[in-house]
């Protein structure tokens, strides 16, 4: 339901844009990352807190509050819910307008720097590997650090809470030299 309200907003504001730029603008928004972001926005982290059963702790729940993935299947339910009770056509537009300044941001900036430093180095046919340097941290608040390696040489360095988040990191730091490279 997400997706294809995104995509018919995409589609139909933007004819213009190639299929690739569609899909992965549409791509962005409708990730957990991004879901997380706006049920976070709306503050259904809290209320899921102030509606929950107490079969666990203060801490636990708070902690449950704040978990990107809890946050995105919170308003991927609630959104099912809502389609489910009012149909497509009744909700499109709020759930779009929920979703407008990440569409936006999607729209304007650099939102996938690994796909972004994959399709530049295609360009001279290099590539870029990501190596793993650190893992730290007990299993519920990890903490990873990933190197962009290119050509032998590590051009980025990224910390985040998932793998994929270091990786993200490390591919945009990357891009930045580049891009000074190229400038320069």
């Amino acid at each position: 339901m997400l997706e294809l309200a995104v995509a018919h907003a995409l589609y139909t504001r933007h004819p213009d844009f190639s299929e690739g730029k569609l899909a992965k603008v549409r791509s962005h928004v409708v990730s957990r990352a991004t879901c997380a972001e706006v049920a976070r926005e709306l503050g259904l982290g809290e209320r899921l807190v102030d509606h929950a059963a107490s079969t666990q702790t203060d801490e636990e729940l708070e902690r449950l509050s704040r978990n990107r993935n809890v946050l995105a299947a919170v308003i991927e339910a609630a959104l099912g819910a809502i389609f489910l009770q009012h149909g497509f056509a009744a909700i499109e537009d709020a759930v779009v307008d929920a979703f407008a300044d990440q569409i936006e941001h999607a729209l304007t900036s650099r939102v996938d720097h690994k796909t972004d430093l994959q399709e530049l180095l295609a360009r001279t046919s290099r590539q870029v590997t990501y190596t793993e340097i650190s893992v730290e941290g007990p299993p519920h608040e990890r903490r990873f650090t990933c190197a962009a390696v290119i050509d032998g040489e590590e051009l980025g360095r990224g910390e985040g809470r998932t793998k994929k988040a270091a990786e993200q990191e490390a591919a945009r730091e990357a891009l930045a030299k580049l891009d000074d490279e190229n400038t320069s």
